[in-house]
């Protein structure tokens, strides 16, 4: 059922998550944010924990990111040229991702994913790219099939998607490096790159398994092809080095996404200089923007860093709120021996009404129950806390949460239980 604006809006949204159609019900309509807190149309207000799906790492409207716009404004807020600026953050970004040898600002994850594929097949000369299910790469015909977060793509014809495009993606199955050597067997030559999220967080909250990594990398080199990793969630969110710098991976090209701008649309792809040079107008491969790189928002990202570098002690305090808030989830689970796991990450706090072990792959993500998850959402929300409306989604901690909300979010999590039932 659709709720509000479906006469404007198509599907009364723009973004088929903000309409709740995975849990039912009325859609959450926010009128402001403020540090950890959302507020609806009453003026009520949730602690909230989606955090714009993760960009939100000081919470909504931090001082330091909001402060004095007009100083980044009056200059103007899109040129059309290039701007030093726009050379000192790639720098900056570079300083923290080195693989980024050679970058390219966009606005969105989906430019950056789909700019990289290309990049990858014009410097390869292949057509073939290898995805796993479950992972979400942004809204572009290749990206959507098999998808995490909610993009739910069960049919590639009736959704646009036309079969010269799957002809040339193979969908693999995540931490499964068997899945990768079978679907690639007398494919090997056809290999342009293999894309992957190396930690997911859009179906659940899903870490690779030992060797998985390594093992993409290897078959990458193997295969002549290059390696992609999506990471506009994972930068920033785990640290200046990203989920690369943790795992010790290195990919040939690197996307990263709207957490560097606070939220504010700007984006990025990046990678191996000599595979950057097939881009125009050194090479003949396209890409570009008139909002690329555009100085309002590149000012915001120096912002982020500056915010991030400046405070070291930001990433502890979330893990310290991640581990108190995922400790005291396994405890309810355990008091009422629910056979649940409750996954974490520092800042990202993530389980499933799935009995068994944390889930490795989308088929275990899958298995989840809907209909629990759904009733909980709704009972959650009753109780003022704002999760994400799908299973898919995972719980974002922000430096603004305190040590209260995760008490107060705990305390809602034992009553909304006692009402859904166990």
């Amino acid at each position: 059922m659709l709720f509000g604006n479906q006469d404007v809006l198509a599907g009364g949204c723009d973004s088929p998550v903000r309409s709740g159609w995975a849990v039912g019900g009325a859609p959450f309509v926010q009128t402001r944010g403020e540090g950890p807190y959302a507020y609806d149309e009453s003026g009520t207000r949730y602690i909230d924990y989606i955090m714009a799906y993760g960009p939100l790492l000081f919470g909504h409207t931090h001082p330091a990111l909001l402060g004095n716009l007009d100083e980044l404004a009056v200059g103007g807020v899109v040129w059309g040229s290039t701007h030093p600026e726009e050379v000192r953050l790639a720098q900056r970004v570079r300083t923290h991702l080195p693989s980024m040898e050679r970058l390219r600002f966009v606005t969105s994850g989906t430019e950056a994913v789909m700019s990289a594929i290309r990049v990858a097949r014009a410097y390869t000369q292949r057509p073939l790219i290898l995805k796993f299910a479950g992972n979400y790469h942004g809204h572009f015909d290749l990206a959507l099939l098999d998808a995490g977060a909610s993009a739910h793509t069960a049919d590639a014809a009736r959704s646009g998607i036309p079969a010269g495009v799957t002809a040339d993606v193979a969908v693999a199955r995540y931490n499964d490096l068997a899945s990768v050597d079978e679907l690639l067997h007398g494919r090997e030559r056809d290999l342009a790159a293999i894309i992957v999220e190396p930690i997911v967080g859009n179906m659940g909250y899903v870490t690779p398994v030992a060797h998985f990594l390594e093992g993409l990398r290897e078959r990458a080199d193997t295969h002549g092809a290059l390696l992609i990793f999506d990471e506009v969630i994972t930068w920033l969110r785990f640290g200046l080095r990203g989920a690369q710098g943790r795992a010790g991976v290195t990919p040939d090209l690197t996307a990263i996404g709207k957490i560097m701008g606070g939220g504010f649309p700007i984006a990025a792809f990046g990678g191996r200089a000599d595979v950057m040079r097939v881009l125009a107008p050194e090479g003949g491969t396209f890409t570009g923007g008139t909002h690329a790189g555009n100085p309002f928002c590149v000012a915001m990202a120096h912002r982020v860093l500056d915010l991030v570098e400046a405070h070291p002690e930001y990433y502890p305090y979330m893990e310290m709120l991640g581990t108190r808030l995922a400790d005291g989830i396994a405890s309810i689970f355990a008091r009422r021996d629910l056979p649940y796991a409750v996954v974490a990450h520092e800042s990202i706090v993530d389980f499933k009404f799935r009995p068994g072990p944390p889930a490795r792959n989308y088929d275990d993500a899958r298995a989840a129950d809907r209909q629990k998850y759904a009733a909980y959402y709704h009972a959650m929300r009753s109780h003022k806390i704002l999760l994400p409306p799908s299973q898919n989604e995972v719980m974002f901690v922000s430096t603004a949460h305190t040590v209260d909300d995760i008490d107060d979010t705990l305390e809602a999590m034992e009553r909304s239980l006692d009402v859904i039932g166990d």
